[in-house]
């Protein structure tokens, strides 16, 4: 997160992107307690003790990333306003169930105003519709006149913008 938030404040790239681990990672997280690979964890969420164990790396993950927002909002741009208001910032992951591999109904946040065009402060239950059709619009927050990204079918609605 650190070489992320300097790359934008240094005006490096405005595009990043920052992996915190492949999707079969089996990493463990001896800073947490925790000896067991994430992977095995989320694949056994339904005995009580590994889902206790995921939920404390999701909380891990999720104190980092509010961190890196926090730094964000108190770093200014180039136009006085902060490096977070002129961003549009996409926190996710790839699998909403473990156990079960599924890919709908994904957990996904979204923070900065994108320079004011975002409306912040929401919780948005968007339909069904392929995670691309969210890109779509960020692209054109951004400036890209494109209909279409990766296997999107237009733009998602739900955003509002």
């Amino acid at each position: 997160y650190d070489m992320l938030l300097l790359s934008f404040q240094t005006d490096s790239t405005r595009i990043g992107t920052l992996l915190l681990a492949y999707d079969g990672s089996n990493r463990t997280f001896p800073n947490l307690g925790i000896s067991e690979g994430h992977h095995f964890l989320t694949h056994n969420q339904r005995e009580d003790q590994y889902a206790t164990k995921v939920a404390t790396i999701d909380q891990y993950y999720i104190r980092s990333f509010a961190r890196f927002l926090k730094r964000m909002n108190e770093t200014d741009d180039v136009d006085g306003q902060s490096l977070l208001h002129n961003s549009m910032i996409i926190y996710g992951g790839a699998i909403a169930d473990g156990n079960r591999h599924t890919h709908e109904n994904l957990p996904v946040v979204m923070a900065g105003h994108a320079g004011g065009a975002l409306p912040t402060g929401r919780f948005l239950q968007a339909k069904k519709q392929p995670m691309a059709n969210l890109f779509v619009n960020m692209l054109n927050l951004y400036g890209v006149d494109v209909d279409q990204f990766g296997d999107s079918t237009g733009r998602m609605d739900d955003l509002g913008v």
